[in-house]
């Protein structure tokens, strides 16, 4: 039987989602990161599918999500976006490292997935940590350093305030250009990497994706570890399609 339970996890709220006969033993597991404004238990299906596989996934609740929301307005919680990736990647290590102390981690077979947001993080951390085994990106962005200047200018063109200042944008975009993938791609190693982007995204840009795939590639010396997977006419909302493409690669790479 699949169980879900919540837990806390140095403070993070979490679903575990595994078969029960299996919780206490050391498995492949996954955790995957949900989307901006969005919260663990939208990934159920998706966890459900991989823990009827064998799989261990880890649901958590990021900064300013789900359990951890507080009292701040939409456009607060916008402007604070990549301070959220950026304690993503803590969070991530976090889980990570409780994995290995409960000794709950088969070998080094450690997936780290996400929506949007969670994609976006999902690249970043691929440039933070080598223990991660497999990643999936799924309508997110490895260029972060391109996004956050692409909503800059948005938000300058609607005349909006921005709370920093040109030099605290000068430090953020060095920052970020530290855990940008797509200037990093050395630091794949030939890791399995699978992309889902729906060509009609307003949202985050499919061809921050693709164009990276297109590259990607090359570091590759087996093709079949990176896989892009396109739908035309979608928009930015993950499909049905989408979440059992992934969760049959998951499978075969993790």
């Amino acid at each position: 039987m699949i169980g879900i339970t919540k837990e806390y996890w140095n403070d993070i709220p979490l679903l575990h989602v595994v078969d029960q006969e299996k919780k206490e033993q050391a498995l492949p597991t996954l955790t995957y990161i949900h989307g901006f404004t969005s919260a663990k238990e939208h990934n159920l299906p998706l966890a459900f599918l991989m823990a009827e596989k064998g799989y261990r996934v880890i649901l958590p609740d990021m900064m300013l999500h789900g359990d951890r929301e507080e009292e701040i307005t939409d456009q607060e919680r916008e402007l604070r976006f990549f301070e959220i990736v950026k304690q993503n990647l803590d969070d991530i290590e976090s889980i990570y490292e409780e994995l290995v102390t409960k000794q709950l981690l088969d070998g080094n077979r450690f997936g780290l997935a996400g929506t949007s947001m969670g994609g976006i993080t999902t690249a970043a951390a691929l440039t933070q940590f080598s223990w991660i085994k497999t990643a999936g990106i799924l309508m997110g962005s490895p260029k972060i350093t391109e996004y956050a200047q692409q909503l800059i200018g948005f938000m300058t063109s609607q005349n909006k305030e921005l709370p920093l200042s040109e030099e605290q944008i000068v430090l953020l975009l060095d920052e970020l250009r530290e855990m940008d993938l797509s200037l990093q791609k050395e630091k794949l190693f030939g890791r399995p990497l699978f992309f889902w982007h729906g060509e009609d995204d307003k949202v985050v840009p499919f061809n921050h994706a693709y164009s990276f795939y297109e590259k990607a590639i090359d570091h590759y010396k087996n093709p079949e570890n990176i896989r892009f997977l396109k739908e035309i006419g979608r928009g930015h909302k993950v499909s049905r399609f989408a979440i059992v493409e992934f969760t049959k690669w998951l499978e075969y790479q993790l």
